[in-house]
């Protein structure tokens, strides 16, 4: 393949733990097909192995690699950042794109901040190259980063309760992200 290599792997963390869990979704979605690794543990639904069955006992044929479009959720199973990043990046070998969700900022690999542009005295005060998810009367951007246009509350609940985003301009955004550089 000629030109710039697209990232297989990239972590998402945000400070606001809804923002985390959307954008982590909205990431995933946007590839079409890809596994989403919940090292949050938080998300409450994925499949019934965890990543640190796979890291264990191996993972099984069907795990490899993607059976069906869509995005694939994989628990972490409590596995450390340290213990994971082996697994998910034998994993990512397979899958057109692996997105990691994380509770903390703690990856062996690139981080995309997700930072919602909340109003008044919760407006974010960094200058970090992030992706910024604009909020009804919130504030503008104080780095440089893609602007994810507004988020259709539905569409929330929608990823909120399992789901995935509808095809739209804000699942459209995060598409260029995969092909950006990220620290």
């Amino acid at each position: 393949m000629m030109g710039r290599e697209r990232t297989r792997v990239l972590a998402v963390h945000s400070a606001d733990p809804v923002m985390a869990a959307l954008g982590s979704i909205g990431l995933a979605a946007s590839m079409g097909t890809a596994l989403l690794i919940d090292l949050a543990d938080s998300m409450g639904h994925g499949s019934r192995r965890t990543l640190a069955d796979l890291a264990s006992e191996g993972p099984r044929l069907t795990e490899v690699s993607p059976g069906r479009r869509g995005v694939a959720v994989l628990r972490s199973g409590h596995l450390s950042v340290a213990d994971a990043a082996a697994t998910v990046y034998d994993l990512a070998a397979h899958w057109p794109g692996v997105v990691v969700r994380l509770d903390a900022r703690e990856w062996p690999g690139p981080i995309v901040p997700v930072r919602p542009l909340y109003p008044g005295w919760l407006a974010p005060t960094t200058s970090e190259t992030s992706v910024w998810q604009k909020i009804p009367g919130g504030s503008s951007p104080t780095g440089p980063g893609p602007v994810l246009p507004l988020l259709r509350p539905a569409t929330a609940r929608r990823m909120l309760i399992g789901g995935l985003p509808a095809a739209g301009a804000w699942l459209r955004a995060w598409r260029p992200i995969w092909e950006m550089p990220w620290g």
